[in-house]
């Protein structure tokens, strides 16, 4: 299993960014998959959710209405829209998936939403 994060960045608060997690030596289409953050000095918490297909969708409280989790299972991609930012969405972000019972992650990506 392999999970490459990309698109972090600096945003000012209100904006927006676009996650992107590129996934390979699996069936991703098989598989459920997650967003996960870690902001400094906070255990990883879970963000979104989305099953394999993308039928359902899950989310945490603190983003629900402004984050999408979506996925592309022709191009083994994963994605977090991410808009109206707050300084408090500052984190790593992680794309995670279960495997046969293990769970992989990427290295993460890091946004930082400041002025």
């Amino acid at each position: 299993v392999q999970l490459v994060e990309s698109g972090g960045g600096l945003v000012q608060p209100g904006g927006f960014l676009r996650l992107s997690c590129a996934a390979s030596k699996f069936t991703f289409s098989s598989y459920a998959m997650s967003w996960y953050r870690q902001a400094p000095g906070k255990e990883r918490e879970l963000v979104a959710a989305i099953t394999s297909v993308g039928g359902s969708t899950d989310y945490a409280d603190s983003v629900k209405g402004r984050f999408a989790i979506s996925r592309d299972n022709a191009k083994n991609m994963l994605y977090l829209q991410m808009n109206s930012l707050k300084p408090e969405d500052t984190a790593v972000y992680y794309c995670h998936t279960r495997y046969y019972g293990e769970d992989y992650w990427g290295k993460g990506t890091l946004v930082t939403v400041s002025s």
